[in-house]
């Protein structure tokens, strides 16, 4: 059995991964990390978990957790793994880190966009960006997996095939997403309580949003050039699920057999990802509770733009389901265990 650690066990994300991992056959949680709620029963935190989970929050000592542990999730803000990551905890056990602190290989931009000094640059070097899909053999091999965030995730799978194939022109990218307000975590915030969100829809974080170097980066290196795009995310009223809308212009007129069969090339064995039907759009609803990304497009010859649509659950491909892929790629599993989920409807 893999035993496994999560530090930050009673955030959204964490008590994702904590249901995941319980039906996980070849992993044993060996440490509930929280620090808002040491010793308490984690069970009284989230009741869905009464006579399934009997364990004690512990604290977020992740030295002492390393010699417990085969793999640490770390679903913890952003500094808290670069400030205490060592060398000797790595030698005794695998990081997946589910904030931003090592998703961005340039110290300079992570410190300007989150505003923070990272403390542990030296790692930042040999640490593999989460994306399964994309890195699936240098994860393989890591020590340290810097899972990729929810909109990250969306936006990237969407657009990769066709900026590696240089289909569409990568200046003119525009990506419009929406997320449920999980994906805002589960401190409390004035911006987050019920009568702020519910029956309304805004923009936040307009030209300045963190998540746009780290989607500009993995572009990049899928273009083969810098990326600089537009990224706008939208705060919806519901629980779970991004959708993601993105605009390009095409390089030349093709067809939409043409580019599904771009899609094919990169996703046709992906258990993950499912590349729609001809008009049929992605939808929250269809990929909820599960880990799958549903993708589509429309090519709109009038202005000779593609539109691109992405669909996932925030929590599970966009956090802690992309995570369990990840674990399963270190240890030599089949990607897909544990995570066989049949999207929730209603």
């Amino acid at each position: 059995m893999i035993k496994a650690g999560i530090i930050g066990a009673t955030g959204y994300a964490g008590a994702e991964l904590v249901r995941l991992l319980a039906g996980h056959k070849d992993v044993d949680i060996v440490w509930y990390g929280s620090r808002s709620y040491i010793n308490d029963n984690y069970a009284n935190v989230y009741r869905n978990f009464c006579k399934i989970v009997d364990a004690r929050c512990l604290d977020d000592n992740l030295g002492e957790l390393a010699d417990q542990a085969d793999v640490i999730f770390t679903a913890t803000p952003q500094g808290f793994l670069a400030s205490v990551l060592t060398e000797e905890i790595l030698e005794k056990t695998k990081v997946i880190d589910l904030s931003a602190d090592f998703r961005i290989k340039d110290v300079a931009v992570y410190e300007k966009w989150y505003s923070i000094e990272h403390k542990s640059p030296q790692f930042l070097a040999e640490a593999v960006y989460g994306l399964c899909e994309i890195n699936r053999e240098k994860i393989r091999g890591a020590r340290l997996v810097a899972n990729p965030g929810c909109y990250t995730t969306c936006s990237i799978l969407t657009a990769y095939p066709l900026a590696r194939e240089g289909l569409i022109d990568m200046d003119t990218l525009i990506v419009d997403a929406k997320s449920g307000t999980s994906g805002a975590g589960r401190g409390a915030k004035v911006p987050n309580l019920f009568c702020e969100v519910n029956e309304n829809i805004k923009a936040y974080g307009v030209a300045t949003h963190r998540h746009t170097p780290e989607i500009e980066e993995q572009l990049g290196y899928a273009a083969g050039r810098p990326v600089t795009l537009s990224f706008t995310p939208h705060l919806v009223p519901m629980n779970r699920g991004i959708l993601a809308t993105e605009y390009a212009s095409l390089q030349e007129m093709v067809s939409w057999e043409e580019v599904k069969k771009i899609y094919e090339k990169y996703y046709g064995k992906e258990t993950f990802i499912r590349v729609l039907d001809q008009g049929v759009c992605p939808e929250t609803k269809w990929v909820e509770g599960s880990n799958y990304v549903d993708i589509g497009f429309q090519i709109d010859p009038r202005t000779g733009r593609i539109i691109l649509m992405g669909a996932i659950d925030n929590l599970v491909k966009g956090a802690a389901g992309q995570a369990v892929q990840n674990m399963n790629l270190l240890f030599g599993l089949p990607e897909t265990q544990g995570l066989e989920l049949v999207p929730m409807f209603p």
